[in-house]
């Protein structure tokens, strides 16, 4: 077969690699379909490739660096020098790894992988794009997966150097001796805080007056003091209006409610304000589908769109823009087109943030309970009474539970914590097998671990609401 050989026809064809196409595919494959997977960028997308995989790294990375240089009380003496090229390095090769091992899945699942770009000619026929140019490829079933990709603001164009998009900042060679970040929600904060640790100057300007908007004021203040520690400076309030490139660096203004204008100079600067589904590369006019308002393409519990035979994926299927998620969503698709009775009926979604401390959220908040019409009960535990929390060093932070008070199932569970990611995991789990505070409680927790908040939060609420329910006699 000639390299990056586009096939006549096959059963099913997905329209990008990223979690959820990659994983549609391989899934299928292995139900004995015949797949062709197309992708125009980097097999793994976003996620493996500009995203959440070498962001991990650089974090990981530059906690190493932070750990050594802040242990002192614990009698550890070091002055860390990052050789921020060899990092990259590092984390370029993380990132290989992980791209061709999806390469080596999808092949071994018995998937075609055609490089290039593709868009409906109509609902039985993508026209693919490769370097050595169009072909008509024949479909039972397409899924798109295309993605999302990152707002921009007016007059800060990402093909201007020193105006960095999430992809460009996890691509620097360097470490900048300064940066401005402009937005503080998820992504703004992880890369702050990571660049912070490098030895960069961080500004962040927000418009909102706080960072992380939807985690609980809490959780916020929580990263927002640590980042503080980190010499990170915040600005509230106050919109990027225009920036002016001066010898070596730049200078941004900004802009408040009033018309208040300030000057941030900085070498670089990181346009964080959120990410936009990608569904304007496919030619959905030929098939009849129109994205949302909010750009989305409309999929029911098994990821079908309003047209019977395509289907839709990942973050341009709509919120949460998260990668699990996605993935799910592939396996779901290829069990649904080859008959199973699969369906997208989880319970909850785990979000995590992996700024310092991690923040990670699964189900319902207590105020989101109340306004469900749920009677509430909530128990939580502060890491200054955990024993492993104490022995890292890192004790700032707290796992919350949400449950009913009347028949204590769990509803919900926030926690902020070192390995929030990891901890999450123990209530997702709960939360689809239908658990209650009690179960949680009862279950016997390694010690000494982080996970004994965990239980102990559980404990705490479960004990809250029979007393309520005795107080009430």
């Amino acid at each position: 077969m000639p390299e990056n050989h586009v096939p006549d026809e096959t059963e099913i064809v997905v329209i990008g690699a990223g979690p959820g196409g990659y994983v549609a595919a391989i899934r299928a494959g292995q139900l004995d379909f015949d797949v062709t997977l197309i992708e125009k960028d980097a097999y793994g997308g976003t996620c493996l490739n500009y995203g959440c995989i070498p962001s991990k790294a650089l974090i990981a990375a530059t906690d190493v660096a932070h750990e050594a240089e802040t242990g002192e009380n614990r009698g550890i003496h070091a002055d860390p020098d990052i050789e921020f090229g060899r990092t990259v390095d590092w984390k370029d090769g993380v990132v290989d790894r992980l791209t061709g091992g999806v390469e080596q899945l999808c092949e071994a699942a018995g998937a075609s992988l055609v490089e290039g770009g593709a868009e409906f000619a109509d609902c039985s026929t993508v026209t693919v794009r490769t370097d050595d140019g169009e072909h008509e490829l024949a479909f039972e079933h397409a899924v798109v997966a295309t993605g999302s990709r990152p707002v921009s603001l007016p007059g800060f164009a990402f093909e201007d150097d020193p105006i960095l998009d999430s992809r460009q900042a996890l691509a620097l060679e360097d470490a900048p001796d300064s940066l401005l970040v402009v937005g503080a929600g998820y992504i703004g904060m992880e890369l702050a805080g990571a660049y912070a640790k490098a030895g960069t100057d961080v500004t962040v300007v927000e418009m909102l007056d706080e960072i992380l908007p939807g985690y609980g004021d809490r959780p916020s203040e929580l990263v927002r003091e640590r980042a503080e520690d980190l010499g990170v400076e915040f600005h509230f309030g106050e919109g990027a209006e225009e920036w002016t490139d001066d010898d070596g660096g730049i200078t941004v203004v900004t802009e408040d409610e009033d018309g208040n204008r300030t000057e941030y100079e900085a070498e670089k600067a990181l346009v964080a304000v959120g990410r936009e589904p990608v569904t304007d590369t496919v030619n959905l006019d030929a098939i009849d589908l129109e994205p949302t308002d909010d750009g989305f393409i409309e999929t029911d519990d098994r990821g079908r769109t309003d047209r019977e035979n395509v289907f839709a994926v990942g973050d341009v299927a709509g919120e949460p823009m998260l990668a699990h998620k996605g993935m799910r969503e592939g396996e779901v698709v290829a069990e649904v087109i080859a008959g199973e009775p699969a369906a997208l009926d989880h319970q909850a979604v785990p979000a995590v943030v992996f700024t310092d401390p991690e923040i990670a959220t699964v189900g319902m908040t207590e105020d989101e309970a109340v306004d469900a019409g749920y009677d509430v009960t909530t128990g939580g535990m502060p890491l200054q009474a955990n024993g492993r929390a104490m022995t890292l060093d890192d004790d700032d932070g707290f796992v919350r539970v949400v449950a009913d008070a009347e028949d204590g199932y769990l509803l919900g569970a926030q926690l902020v914590a070192p390995e929030a990611s990891e901890l999450v995991a123990e209530f997702g789990l709960a939360l689809e097998l239908g658990a209650t505070v009690d179960d949680v409680a009862a279950t016997i927790h390694t010690h000494p671990t982080l996970s004994e908040a965990a239980k102990e939060a559980a404990a705490n609420a479960r004990d809250h609401a029979i007393h309520t329910r005795n107080s009430d006699r």
